[in-house]
C-alpha cells in the first residue's frame, strides 16, 4: 500500500487514470489517503477514477458486444465465473452493473459478459457511467474519511513487512474459496 501511496504522489492523476480503467479499487482509496494528506485534490481524483472506470467498463463491453468469437476462447477457462455473472445478471437485473464495481473478480468478466448477452448499449453505457460515479464517490471519500487510520495502516505494514502477504494471501484465498464455491456443480 505505501509502494501505491509513493507512485501515486509522484505520477499522481496518469497513474491513477490507469489503474481505474482496470477498475482498481486501490488507486482511488490511496488516491484519497493521499488528498488526506495533501498531496493531491480529492476532487480532481473522483473526477479522474469515475472517468477511467466508465471508459474501462465501456471498452470491456464492447469487446463482449463486438469481439464475442475472437474473445470466447479466453474466457473458456472462466465459464463458471461467466455463468455466474449471467446468473447474477438475471437475479439483480441492473443493480449487478453498480455491484460489481465493488467486487473483485467480476469487475471484468460482467461487463464482458452483459456485452455477450443482447442487453441495450445505452442503457449500459448510461447505468456504467452512474455505476463508476458512485464508485469513485463512496471509495474516494470514504478512504479520505478514513485517511488518518489507513496512513497508520500503511506504517504498520512498512513496519512490519511480513504481515502484508500473509493478510494479501488469505483474502485472495477467501476469493477463490468464494468463486470454487459459488461456480461448483450441484449435485
Amino acid at each position: 500500500m505505501e509502494d501505491i501511496l509513493t507512485s501515486l504522489s509522484t505520477y499522481g492523476y496518469l497513474l491513477l487514470f490507469f489503474y481505474s480503467f482496470g477498475g482498481g479499487m486501490v488507486a482511488i482509496i490511496a488516491a484519497g489517503v493521499l488528498s488526506y494528506a495533501g498531496q493531491m485534490d480529492l476532487t480532481l481524483s473522483i473526477v479522474i477514477a469515475a472517468i477511467a472506470n466508465t471508459i474501462g467498463s465501456a471498452f470491456l463491453f464492447s469487446m463482449g458486444r463486438y469481439n464475442k468469437k475472437a474473445l470466447l476462447p479466453y474466457i473458456k477457462a472462466h465459464r463458471r465465473k461467466l455463468a455466474l455473472s449471467h446468473l447474477l445478471m438475471k437475479k439483480y437485473g441492473d443493480k449487478i452493473i453498480f455491484i460489481q464495481k465493488f467486487i473483485y473478480g467480476l469487475k471484468t468478466l460482467v461487463p464482458m459478459t452483459i456485452g455477450i448477452t443482447k442487453y441495450p448499449i445505452v442503457k449500459f453505457h448510461l447505468i456504467n457511467t452512474a455505476a463508476a460515479i458512485v464508485w469513485a464517490l463512496s471509495l474516494g471519500i470514504a478512504s479520505y474519511q478514513a485517511g488518518e487510520m489507513l496512513m497508520r495502516i500503511a506504517a504498520y505494514f512498512s513496519n512490519n513487512p511480513y504481515m502484508a502477504p500473509v493478510i494479501l494471501l488469505s483474502i485472495l484465498a477467501l476469493i477463490w474459496f468464494y468463486f470454487q464455491k459459488a461456480t461448483a456443480k450441484k449435485a
